[in-house]
């Protein structure tokens, strides 16, 4: 695991805002944009249209409307950030 992947997965116990992450990550937009992405993909991550409404990871929506989304660990990424 990154040292990127650690901080994302650190904030992540709770449902979180795009620009949440970006502030408490302190990385810039495109950087966070591919971090989640990668993480989404592993499936440590996962990316809900509203705070309970869970949404596909692997649409083309991503690249438009990744800001309006909220972002939440997933069970297999807190064991991950767990065991570093």
């Amino acid at each position: 695991m990154t040292d990127q992947e650690f901080d994302i997965l650190d904030e992540l116990y709770f449902v979180q805002t795009f620009d949440a992450l970006l502030q408490s990550t302190h990385l810039s937009e495109p950087e966070l944009k591919q971090w989640l992405n990668q993480l989404i993909n592993k499936g440590w991550v996962k990316c809900l249209n509203s705070l309970t409404e869970e949404v596909l990871t692997q649409t083309p929506d991503f690249e438009d409307r990744y800001k309006k989304y909220f972002y939440l660990a997933t069970k297999a990424g807190l064991l991950a950030h767990n065991s570093v």
